[in-house]
């Protein structure tokens, strides 16, 4: 069996695309800047790199999982564009427990996969071969920091997307990560310097 490997682990809205709530247009998602030249220097020094993110359209019955996918397809698209950077694996949870809001019984339950639980992370270890204890978490909400620390990564909080008002204490709550960084790019130099990247 091949030893086990560290990964970066990366919310979506705010961190990898404009935070801009529920995105009913697959058109409307757009890149921050700098993001795919970050994505895309993960992939240079064969970091593995995923995507887990919160997506409960679904259960609040705004669109399908099919238009969850649409949007995914949509930011592959755009990184490998604009840097010709990708994502080694896409994870997502469509579902909701009802005192969140969920509607659509097809989705509305409760979950280990919602951040701040740990499922998505689990399941990648187990797939890819990952090793938590030495990965790092991106994001722009407590509850990526929560996901991080309750897993045994490295959470980091970017101050794009929630993160500032999560650190001004006006979204969510207060939470403690190991590093804070202005955008996804000082995220990246940040970990490579972690890791020996440099």
């Amino acid at each position: 069996m091949n030893p086990t490997k560290p990964a970066v682990f990366l919310d979506r809205d705010g961190v990898l695309n404009v935070e801009a709530g529920y995105i009913h247009n697959v058109t409307d998602l757009h890149l921050i800047p700098g993001v795919a030249s970050a994505v895309r220097r993960l992939n240079d020094l064969g970091i593995f790199c995923c995507l887990v993110s919160n997506q409960s359209g679904p259960a609040r019955g705004y669109y399908s999982v099919d238009h969850v996918e649409a949007l995914h397809q949509r930011l592959c698209k755009l990184l490998q564009a604009e840097a010709g950077a990708y994502l080694d694996a896409l994870y997502y949870c469509p579902y909701l427990s009802p005192p969140e809001g969920g509607t659509n019984p097809e989705f509305t339950l409760w979950s280990t996969w919602r951040k701040p639980n740990t499922g998505m992370l689990i399941a990648a270890a187990w797939e890819h071969n990952l090793d938590l204890s030495q990965s790092f978490m991106v994001g722009d909400k407590a509850t990526d920091v929560d996901m991080a620390h309750n897993a045994g990564c490295c959470g980091i909080l970017v101050q794009t997307g929630f993160g500032g008002s999560v650190l001004s204490g006006a979204y969510q709550h207060h939470t403690q990560p190991d590093y804070i960084a202005t955008d996804l790019a000082a995220a990246v130099a940040w970990i490579c310097g972690q890791m020996g990247n440099l």
